[in-house]
């Protein structure tokens, strides 16, 4: 007997798990309907009591159950369970069903270490106990790449598609759909601002480039440092002041507004500019403004004869928990106007995708793909 059998409601219930650098989001879907949509935030003290991002999993796990047992629905049937998609092999987006294989890379970070990486065990857990099936959609290692856009000035390293896939595709549908244009048509600049920032070039349906901040890349961020000078950083460690480990933790968790201001919070540092922190407001300015240089430095991957003659973008997207600052996203229009209008969407729905891509291969209108 499904799931579906075992209760008498007439849409699928899913629940959707959602593991962020600094967040956990749980909902309950019945269909397209959100029961709830709850985040629970998660202060860096608690997070850098674990030295892995592994050893999250039973801190996640009680935050989800608590947030079920809030709702009352901790024992309520399920049609299937919808995780975060993790650091895997590059892959196509799309709905992947989570298996053996896909979670022991997961758990054995073979290809990185983010939260996301909890999220398909986080579902596989909750699908167990329902007798159902779990699901990750558009997966973070999405991969459309352009292959010019793969390139280094060192032939042994080559650029990774890495970012936030699901809510980048899903914010700039709803920005074209603004726009009064097909997304298969568009132009887009999307940056997603939250714990992590990533930004990338959207070009007639496909992402042809990505900044890659799970590398080092990109802007500076709540708790990472940022694109970095490569010789000042290996001065550091060859003199002994920092170890290859102790400076990958800072470059992803320790860096940014956390190295800066001792917060990852961006309200808190927007508080201390209210009361005349000058350092605060330096290192705000400094934020905004490699953000903007980073969508910026995206324009030629959309723009141009080689690109098919587009002088500007459709839209710049912002997108994520930062864009909720006024101040931040009015720093970025002045910044980034002469590119074209700017879409502010702080709340993309990137729940609702999830809960729309396992929709489809419940309704026979998409395969789950397998990860061997």
């Amino acid at each position: 007997m499904s799931a579906s059998q075992r209760h008498d409601r007439g849409a699928e219930r899913i629940l959707v798990i959602n593991p962020g650098s600094t967040t956990t989001k749980v909902a309950l879907f019945e269909g397209e309907v959100p029961l709830f949509d709850e985040t629970v935030e998660h202060g860096k003290e608690s997070l850098r009591a674990f030295p892995a991002v592994t050893d999250q999993f039973a801190f996640r796990l009680r935050a989800v159950k608590d947030v079920l047992e809030h709702h009352g629905v901790l024992d309520t049937p399920l049609d299937a369970v919808a995780g975060r998609g993790g650091l895997l092999a590059p892959m196509q987006g799309g709905t992947w069903r989570v298996g053996p294989a896909m979670l022991a890379t997961l758990a054995e970070a073979r290809h990185g270490e983010h939260p996301c990486n909890l999220g398909a065990a986080l579902a596989r857990h909750f699908a167990d106990l329902h007798g159902v099936e779990a699901y990750i959609v558009d997966p973070v290692v999405t991969d459309e790449m352009d292959d010019v856009a793969r390139y280094t000035g060192l032939p042994q390293i080559r650029r990774r598609s890495v970012f936030h896939a699901l809510s980048h595709r899903a914010a700039a549908r709803v920005a074209a759909s603004r726009c009064g244009v097909a997304y298969e048509e568009g132009r887009f600049l999307v940056a997603h601002m939250g714990g992590g920032v990533s930004v990338a070039a959207h070009r007639c349906g496909r992402i042809v480039d990505v900044v890659n901040a799970l590398d080092g890349d990109g802007p500076i961020t709540a708790e990472r440092t940022g694109r970095l000078p490569v010789l000042p950083v290996l001065d550091l460690i060859e003199r002994g002041l920092q170890t290859f480990e102790s400076m990958r933790r800072i470059v992803l968790r320790e860096g940014g507004l956390w190295a800066h201001c001792g917060t990852n919070d961006l309200r808190e540092v927007e508080r201390r500019m209210e009361t005349g922190d000058a350092a605060a407001a330096a290192i705000f300015d400094a934020l905004a403004y490699t953000i903007a240089k980073e969508l910026a430095s995206l324009a030629p991957a959309v723009l141009g004869a080689a690109r098919g003659g587009a002088s500007t973008v459709t839209a710049v997207v912002l997108t994520g928990g930062m864009a909720r600052s006024v101040c931040l996203t009015s720093r970025l229009e002045a910044h980034l106007g002469w590119l074209g209008p700017m879409v502010v969407l702080p709340d993309v729905e990137e729940m609702r995708a999830l809960t729309q891509g396992v929709l489809r291969v419940l309704r026979g209108e998409e395969v789950a793909k397998e990860y061997v």
